[in-house]
């Protein structure tokens, strides 16, 4: 993420948490090649269930990531029953004042459409995003779903760093950039999942973990960018969504699978469909 304090000095008393070994980074593609098609077979072979009641949710891509990179995790959601729908503003660039405008447009305009709150999944940089949108819209918002995001500062400088300062130079930075940064870092008021990776080879996935009062950590075996499509991910993303906000069941694999297995649990089946 964009490094703030590298000139300041750190102010929260926390030290910096290390990047992943090269080794993961470099595994990152291989283990992907793998994680995509194997939920695709996996949703291909189990039929599909109405377990979300048509409930709408805004999936937000990762930096530099677009759409169609999110595209199988919200066929997923569809499958089983949920309005997925992607935030419709191109390639993930940063907090850039188009991002930072259309964003809260956007959720606003399905919590228009749908009478209902949404919930907000974010994947990567994305979950930021979904965190920075809870505290903008609160009464909008149904909960927030981080996958390998590093919010915590500590974890600011990843593998991507880099490339989120030349995307700054390139395409611009909100005024208001660091003001978002310090409000997402700040306690949530909607129930908020973390789902991470500790073989993550983009980020530290210890800058990930929340805490406070309606949160959760929920690790599994993932590549970074296949956070997106693994099945073991997907799993447990269908399983929190499914989960009222009011009176929600602790996570446990045992029945996060077996939902899975069935589909996602009791319920009509519903094709696919599509969303924009």
């Amino acid at each position: 993420m964009y490094d703030f304090e590298s000139t300041a000095g750190r102010t929260d008393g926390a030290p910096p948490l290390p990047r992943p070994p090269m080794l993961l980074t470099a595994l990152e593609a291989a283990r992907v090649s793998v994680e995509y098609p194997a939920s695709v077979l996996l949703d291909a072979a189990i039929p599909g269930r109405d377990v979300g009641g048509g409930h709408p949710v805004l999936v937000l891509p990762g930096f530099y990531g677009t759409d169609g990179l999110t595209g199988r995790m919200r066929s997923h959601l569809r499958k089983a029953g949920y309005r997925a729908h992607g935030w419709g503003l191109g390639r993930n660039v940063g907090l850039t004042d188009g991002v930072v405008e259309g964003l809260p447009a956007r959720l606003d305009g399905l919590h228009e459409r749908y009478g209902e709150q949404v919930s907000v999944v974010g994947w990567s940089f994305g979950g930021l995003l979904a965190r920075w949108l809870a505290h903008e819209r609160p009464d909008a918002v149904r909960r927030v779903i981080c996958l390998g995001s590093p919010w915590r500062p500590e974890g600011e400088v990843t593998r991507t760093t880099r490339m989120f300062e030349r995307a700054a130079d390139k395409h611009g930075l909100s005024p208001r950039a660091r003001e978002i940064v310090e409000t997402l870092r700040e306690p949530l008021g909607v129930p908020c999942t973390a789902i991470y990776s500790k073989t993550d080879g983009i980020l530290n996935w210890h800058s990930c973990v929340v805490e406070g009062p309606h949160t959760e950590n929920i690790g599994v075996a993932s590549s970074h960018v296949g956070l997106v499509s693994n099945p073991l991910a997907l799993a447990v993303l269908a399983d929190r969504l499914a989960q009222d906000p009011e009176d929600p069941e602790p996570f446990s694999w045992p029945r996060c699978l077996k939902r899975f297995a069935l589909g996602g649990g009791p319920g009509p089946t519903v094709a696919a469909g599509s969303s924009s």
